[in-house]
């Protein structure tokens, strides 16, 4: 289960539940980051559960950095953007 949670207006804790315990992040989203992803087509925090969900697929929960810049997961993985555009 992911659930993400609004701190301010561009950080977002999120918290990862599975099967053997859970996880917690800070993670950042800048709003123009958000409108070119989404054009504000879904919320800020179903864009980070989907980018958690897309990580999880990827790595564990363990190997997400606690606290990460939502725009640095594309240095990672180069598919993330037309990734998460498409699933919008």
């Amino acid at each position: 289960m992911i659930e993400v949670k609004k701190k301010s207006r561009e950080e977002f804790l999120v918290k990862v539940e599975e099967e053997g315990g859970s996880k917690d992040y800070v993670v950042t989203l800048e709003n123009s980051y958000y409108q070119d992803l989404t054009q504000g087509k879904i919320t800020q925090e179903e864009l980070i559960e989907k980018s958690f969900k897309f990580l999880l697929e990827r790595e564990s929960k363990e190997s997400i950095f606690s606290k990460l810049n939502l725009k640095i997961i594309k240095s990672y993985f180069p598919e993330f953007e037309e990734e998460m555009r498409r699933a919008i």
